[in-house]
């Protein structure tokens, strides 16, 4: 059944939100897995468990794709591949904090991008969203701040964080985002794969480490790829940045009920201050949005 397009947008928005949420439950597991296992080598682990499982399970949109549309999801999964790199290893230069919150300045430049890149205006709520959402990412994150080696990957990292919002919003579609994150997973893993090698590989280690890694390369990988793939075919790529700003509001609630952190006045604020964000962009900003032309259009304009 065909949804129309303010329905579409609804579910697109919850699909987002909830991928944010899975997204922030995989911090505190990340934390205890990279002891023992090197981060390149948990990336290639998990995002080859992932291709595998997309493969298989999408194998009949995969072959529905065109050519383009693989050239197209090969160069966005080479984004967030080589984005996902220059994350971990800028996490090994700087403090887990410092990174959320320069990771989290895509949603600065996801706007900054679709301006500049696709001359599209900005309306004035999102900029103002972007504010709320920026100083509710630092109140969430920072404590203390300086620039360095791994400030520098990281913010690199946001940067391609952001062009893989901009083209997902720009070039997927409903009827072929299934194929296209299929494909886009091939490549993570791929790139993934190339950067642990050289090494040599770390396997995780008993049913607690593996159980985890499963549930990252399934719930935070195969459903998480193919929301954001849908969902940003139904939404602007800014709006789609403020959304998934919600991700360290997660992240920090998961850190109070199960990883024994405590409740302070900073995440109470900081949490506040991204859901208003995502407020103003999603009841404030909508009318300006409606003006723009569906994905299916914008992607044979292309």
């Amino acid at each position: 059944m065909a949804l129309s397009p303010a329905r579409a947008r609804t579910v697109a928005t919850i699909l987002l939100v909830a991928l944010t949420a899975v997204w922030g439950s995989t911090f505190f597991l990340i934390r205890d897995l990279v002891q023992t296992v090197p981060p390149a080598d948990f990336l290639a682990v998990r995002f080859t468990i992932a291709a595998v499982l997309m493969v298989a399970i999408f194998w009949r949109p995969l072959r529905a794709l065109a050519r383009r549309d693989w050239v197209i999801s090969a160069a966005l999964g080479s984004l967030y591949g080589m984005a996902q790199i220059l994350q971990t290893f800028g996490l090994a230069h700087t403090d887990a904090s410092v990174s959320g919150f320069v990771t989290g300045t895509y949603v600065v430049l996801t706007p900054v991008f679709t301006a500049l890149l696709l001359r599209e205006r900005v309306p004035a709520s999102t900029w103002y969203a972007v504010l709320l959402a920026t100083a509710g990412l630092a109140l969430l994150s920072l404590n203390g701040f300086a620039v360095g080696l791994g400030e520098g990957l990281t913010l690199g990292a946001a940067a391609l964080y952001a062009l893989h919002i901009v083209g997902l919003g720009r070039l997927s579609t409903p009827s072929r985002a299934t194929g296209m994150s299929a494909v886009q997973m091939l490549v993570i893993a791929a790139l993934a794969v190339i950067a642990a090698v050289p090494d040599g590989m770390v396997w995780p280690s008993g049913v607690g480490q593996w159980s985890a890694v499963i549930y990252m390369a399934t719930a935070a990988g195969v459903l998480a790829l193919w929301a954001q793939t849908w969902g940003q075919a139904h939404m602007s790529a800014t709006r789609a940045a403020i959304v998934m700003t919600l991700e360290p509001v997660f992240a920090a609630g998961f850190a109070v009920a199960f990883g024994g952190e405590s409740l302070g006045w900073r995440m109470i604020v900081g949490g506040a201050l991204v859901l208003a964000a995502m407020y103003t962009v999603e009841l404030v900003g909508r009318r300006p949005d409606d003006t723009t032309p569906p994905a299916e259009v914008l992607h044979h304009e292309v």
